[in-house]
């Protein structure tokens, strides 16, 4: 072991106290933060992480709420095995391609070698076209409008807890359809469904729109995604959707008997967000002092601390918990922080780092007056709040608070992008990390690799309803009729 690597074994295995500063090393904060608050942490197998309670908690309301959105729109849950045969696999060469670098694969079962190697699924495609196949017959049998919450695995080579790592949790949708319009329709469904669920719940601002051939889905007609703006200027890819025109169908053969009697294929789609929207909502709305949940994926969004003084127990206690009670009837995730063996100064600051978005303190005083304090995470701003308003007043303070997160990022969004036709101002810009830019570009994948290898800038995607302009790309000067959205990118 080199001491460069011990240093980061070193590094990993030391519980962290201190949070970096963002402004000092963006990279090591958000490691900082994910350990701290006790998001994640490193696990024995290379690249996996292990989801610690308060992360979990985040992701299972990320799960609630998405999951009543997909249930609103006409899906339902399924699951499908995790393990696909190779012979499976190949069948759609283009899909095989795409992910066969990071495919893991089984060769044993127990002391047997299989007969056939069995890959650990990156995603489902495969088997759950594999199992359309079966279930359609009949056009009445479309469309197949169905979502799996599940793990996959990825052989990643840098990884990242919750951004990039070998094994994550997402939901992947994969529906059939009669037409191509109906595909297209359904793709495009979904994409707002994400766009809305990132701005509604994250406060996160994303850009939806289309990626280029270069950056689609191996084996779509069309990709579509939604991209995020973090706080150190890189994008996020927050979710994708994909039309898959008939190219799963052709491969598995799921194909029914039309209105007209004739034999169609079907057209497939198929969309997902994962674990990685933590990582993105971590970066952007936290600080220097550590997390800022949004409200409507708090774990807790209040915590309450009683102050100790006096006989506190008999006199202080008992108001904090019915005030916590009162707010739990009013559908309030609240915690209520009685431990004896830190200070309130410390609970203050700890619940802070956690994110929780909104601190109620009380005391002798406060009990006299018959009101709490409150404290917000994301301003710090105080106001005093009688007891006989909190039921009414702190739901709608913690949706002002979730809408100041989304106004605040968009703020951040809309400050960090930049539009540019000229090519020495997209490479001055992209020199350091910006946020997004804006250029005219031709449209060709050579064009768009040399962009890269310039700049480390990816198209992150060309916005839905984007307006044709004339015009001439920023690279190499040909004619150009859309904009795209470049960004150096997680």
């Amino acid at each position: 072991m080199t001491d460069t690597d011990k240093d980061k074994k070193d590094r990993k295995d030391t519980f962290v106290t201190e949070i970096t500063p963002r402004s000092e090393d963006f990279s090591r904060w958000y490691v900082d933060v994910v350990r701290r608050a006790e998001l994640a942490d490193y696990s024995p197998v290379k690249g996996c992480m292990v989801i610690r309670p308060y992360g979990y908690a985040i992701w299972e309301n990320i799960q609630r709420l998405l999951d009543a959105d997909f249930k609103a729109t006409g899906h339902v849950n399924a699951y499908f095995p995790l393990f696909i045969p190779e012979g499976l696999l190949l069948r759609e060469k283009e899909h095989v391609e795409g992910f066969a670098p990071e495919v893991a694969w089984v060769t044993h079962g127990g002391d047997e070698k299989l007969e056939e190697r069995l890959a650990v699924r990156p995603t489902s495609e495969v088997i759950i076209g594999t199992m359309y196949a079966k279930w359609v017959r009949s056009w009445r049998d479309l469309p197949l409008l169905i979502n799996q919450w599940a793990n996959v695995v990825r052989w990643e080579k840098v990884t990242r807890p919750f951004l990039r790592t070998t094994e994550f949790l997402w939901q992947e949708g994969h529906t059939a359809h009669e037409t191509a319009e109906e595909a297209e329709e359904e793709t495009l469904r979904m994409l707002e469904v994400y766009r809305t669920f990132a701005e509604r719940d994250l406060a996160m601002p994303v850009v939806a729109g289309a990626k280029s051939d270069s950056e689609k889905f191996a084996g779509a007609a069309r990709t579509y995604s939604i991209e995020a703006l973090m706080g150190d200027g890189r994008a996020l890819q927050a979710g994708t959707s994909h039309n898959l025109g008939q190219n799963f169908s052709k491969a598995f053969g799921i194909q029914f008997q039309g209105r007209d009697k004739t034999l169609q294929y079907a057209w497939t789609t198929s969309w997902g967000v994962s674990t990685r929207l933590i990582g993105g909502v971590i970066m952007t709305h936290g600080d220097d002092s550590g997390l800022i949940l949004p409200p409507h994926v708090a774990p807790y969004q209040v915590v309450i601390v009683p102050i100790p003084r006096g006989n506190w127990k008999e006199t202080v206690l008992p108001v904090a918990d019915r005030i916590r009670a009162d707010l739990q009837r009013a559908g309030v995730r609240v915690k209520l922080d009685d431990s004896e063996e830190n200070s309130p100064g410390w609970k203050y600051a700890e619940w802070e780092m956690r994110g929780v978005p909104l601190r109620l303190e009380i005391g002798p005083k406060d009990i006299e007056k018959s009101a709490v304090m409150s404290v917000r995470r994301d301003t710090r701003a105080k106001e005093s709040i009688p007891f006989d308003q909190l039921t009414t007043k702190i739901p709608d303070l913690l949706e002002t608070i979730q809408q100041a997160l989304l106004d605040r990022a968009r703020a951040f969004r809309d400050e960090h992008t930049t539009e540019v036709s000229d090519w020495e101002a997209f490479r001055s810009l992209m020199e350091g990390r910006p946020g997004f830019v804006v250029a005219p570009w031709c449209g060709d994948a050579e064009c768009e690799a040399a962009i890269k290898a310039d700049t480390q800038a990816t198209l992150r995607n060309i916005p839905l309803g984007s307006p044709r302009v004339e015009g001439t790309c920023v690279r190499c000067g040909r004619p150009s009729s859309v904009k795209g959205w470049f960004a150096k990118a997680y």
